[in-house]
């Protein structure tokens, strides 16, 4: 067991914190108020390497390991919620779903320009009947000559409107249930597709959201990743990478809240002393500190498991469900340390609180993931390894 950070991970970690601090952390709370972004965001990604972190550099990447991605999504979301989204959407949910089941012809043509950041990869599964049960999706892909015509709907996407190339799941054939769900690389470009962001959104704001369409899209067989009959198998695998991603990311939104807090302490009295000798906010504040380690532990020992090219759904889904609960108790806390002022926009808390909520709920609840936990003690789930995996590091 090596709990040492290598030189290249800490400067890293370093590179990413001085990222944030100057280029997002001065603007955020614009942003968050408008509703989106500075599109530049996207260039300065692809300029430090950071969209295809952990993506081999024969196709394009920076060929760091999965904890380096971990790295990356923690800092980012210490900033806030929607660029470690950004980055999990298109690099653990899409580009490194490419690198594990793609061909070598998918991963020349839509994995090597999102490496690069040159394009931007998406991943549409929920529909709006159809979240954590799979099965319930009704978009479907039919077979007409040499390709698929795709019908259907998608919601809650993540970088719906600005996304190039969309991981799209559909049924192939109804009859076979999960074993009947095929997996789609769709561009934006075909015919028939249109897209649509939700408005109003309680957290997250200046992240893009919203709804795919699917009209009589005609898709290429080419396009098909994996089998026919595949996709469910796919989109399990592909959510134990971005449960991966957000369960970093809650490590940072943890260090955030810390931040803040510690902050604040020390500049507010309270019954004549500062309010971080009152026993009760040392409270908070220790419990935020445990969340914080304990969540990173779990994170990165996933991770490590990602880079010996093992299996990790059950840990993976451990470090998601306690980071991501953590994560939204500790920004609680610290709206309640903040008192009164934690409950307005003058200081960065009350968005932690509501960045903090989606995690919970997306990429698995944490009920989903209550079960899943229970059934592996109770031997009624076993994990077994898939025709694909990915690739263990270092790369060849």
């Amino acid at each position: 067991m090596n709990f040492e950070f290598s030189p290249e991970q800490q400067m890293l970690r370093k590179t990413v914190r001085q990222f944030v601090d100057e280029e997002i952390s001065p603007f955020i709370a614009e942003w968050d108020a408008k509703g989106g972004f500075d599109p530049q965001i996207w260039k300065r990604l692809a300029d430090l390497g950071l969209m295809g972190v952990c993506i081999p550099e024969k196709y394009g990447g920076s060929s760091m390991d999965y904890n380096s991605l971990a790295i990356v999504c923690e800092e980012l979301e210490r900033g806030d919620t929607a660029f470690r989204t950004a980055v999990s959407v298109h690099t653990g949910l899409n580009s490194m779903t490419l690198l594990q089941w793609g061909t070598e012809e998918q991963k020349e043509r839509f994995l090597v320009p999102q490496a690069k950041g040159e394009k931007i990869g998406a991943f549409g599964l929920t529909e709006p009947g159809a979240g954590s049960d799979v099965a319930a999706l009704m978009t479907t892909a039919v077979r007409d000559g040499d390709g698929y015509i795709l019908n259907g709907q998608k919601t809650w996407i993540s970088l719906c409107d600005i996304a190039d190339h969309f991981i799209v799941f559909a049924y192939t054939d109804k009859t076979k249930k999960h074993q009947g769900i095929s997996a789609f690389i769709v561009e934006r470009t075909r015919g028939g597709f249109s897209s649509k962001a939700i408005k109003g959104k309680y957290g997250i704001r200046s992240g893009n959201t919203g709804e795919l369409f699917f009209d009589d899209v005609r898709i290429p067989a080419e396009n098909l990743l994996g089998e026919e009959g595949e996709g469910f198998k796919i989109a399990m695998a592909a959510l134990d990478n971005g449960r991966f991603t957000v369960a970093a990311g809650a490590c940072g939104l943890l260090m955030a809240c810390l931040e803040e807090s510690v902050k604040y302490c020390e500049s507010r009295s309270t019954f004549g002393k500062p309010i971080g000798e009152h026993q009760l906010v040392q409270q908070m504040i220790a419990n935020m500190e445990a969340g914080y380690q304990m969540s990173r532990l779990l994170v990165y020992r996933a991770g490590e498991m990602k880079n010996k090219g093992i299996r990790n759904t059950r840990e993976t889904s451990m470090a998601k469900w306690q980071a991501c609960d953590f994560a939204n108790k500790a920004a609680d806390d610290a709206v309640q340390i903040h008192g009164a002022y934690g409950y307005s926009d003058e200081y960065p808390v009350a968005r932690y609180l509501r960045n903090s909520k989606a995690p919970v709920i997306y990429e698995g609840t944490r009920e989903i993931h209550t079960i899943m936990q229970a059934e592996y003690v109770l031997g009624k789930r076993e994990d077994k390894k898939l025709n694909r995996m990915l690739p263990a590091w270092p790369f060849e």
